[in-house]
């Protein structure tokens, strides 16, 4: 029992990492991701554009060479790469807010492309502005159809926050590995899996009360 609550203590001081990751992401890309769903679907060309090419270049490439762009790729840039230079949690940071911002968007699109056209319409005659009827009538019912995708990519980040083991951030893989090559011992990884399993089975009920309680 004593090498058990090793293992767990070891393995826990990871956490912070791990939470911190999923907390800044969680907070920063789902608005980003709002942002660059009314440039995808605004009458605006260039935004409508650029937004396209973001979403096509960040889905389309894997997060973890994102995560070593970012961290070590930046500083290659001529001239201005001195300046681009990130500590491993900023850069993680970075990397995961613009690649969940990218799905977050495509998500979105889908739930307002799904509000009904008589809405906007019937919103105008009642002398709504565009703002107030994207605020007041879009935004909600959009919010309500996207939440069991929301849920999906919040619990798949939980298990990509990993990935950051990669450029040397100290979240609970790290440890782990590192419980496991000192040890020769593969049971932190059952506790790493319990971890990663807890922080899952919290979200999934979360999203589920949520569904429940927004359900039309």
């Amino acid at each position: 029992m004593a090498y058990v609550g090793q293992i767990v203590a070891s393995v826990s001081e990871g956490l912070q990492y791990t939470l911190g990751l999923f907390a800044i992401t969680i907070v920063l890309s789902m608005p980003l991701g709002l942002l660059l769903m009314f440039g995808r679907v605004g009458k605006n060309r260039l935004a409508k554009a650029l937004t396209s090419v973001l979403v096509w270049l960040l889905r389309g490439t894997p997060l973890l060479l994102q995560l070593y762009f970012f961290y070590f790729g930046l500083t290659f840039i001529p001239t201005i790469g001195k300046y681009l230079v990130m500590d491993r949690f900023t850069a993680a940071c970075v990397a995961f807010v613009l690649n969940y911002a990218v799905y977050f968007c495509e998500i979105f699109r889908g739930g307002y492309l799904s509000v009904d056209k008589g809405q906007f319409e019937a919103a105008k005659v009642l002398g709504f502005s565009r703002s107030q009827t994207i605020r007041r009538i879009v935004i909600p019912q959009m919010l309500r159809v996207c939440l069991p995708a929301i849920s999906n990519e919040s619990i798949t980040l939980v298990k990509d926050t990993a990935l950051v083991t990669a450029i040397g951030v100290t979240e609970i893989l790290y440890f782990t590995k590192a419980a496991v090559n000192r040890d020769v011992n593969a049971f932190a990884y059952v506790v790493a899996a319990g971890m990663y399993l807890i922080m899952t089975y919290g979200l999934t009920a979360l999203f589920k009360h949520l569904e429940k309680k927004y359900s039309f």
